[in-house]
């Protein structure tokens, strides 16, 4: 089952396959979102989520990491360690 990303900034929506690697699919698909260090641990990749369901919560390093680079923000959600289960909407908070 493939999962439909789209994006506020009008991007064309992304199409990725549930067990395909959705930094390296929105990387080829030259989508907005910008990724750093690939680990969960720069923020680059910082993004407000609305998802159509629910998300796996984040692990307790992600939720470490967007304390520090998102305090106060609840949709936010670092790309490079989702996993989609549902189609999203995706926002970068750091241009």
């Amino acid at each position: 089952m493939d999962y439909q990303i789209s994006f506020k900034s009008g991007h064309a929506p992304v199409r990725v396959g549930r067990e395909a690697s959705l930094q390296d699919t929105l990387t080829c698909a030259n989508s907005p979102v910008l990724f750093g260090c690939r680990t969960g641990i720069c923020g680059t990749c910082a993004s407000r989520v609305e998802p159509s369901g629910a998300l796996p919560p984040p692990t307790g390093e992600e939720s470490e990491t967007l304390g520090l680079f998102c305090p106060g923000e609840p949709k936010a959600r670092l790309l490079c360690q989702l996993k989609p289960a549902v189609d999203i909407l995706v926002e970068p908070i750091h241009p």
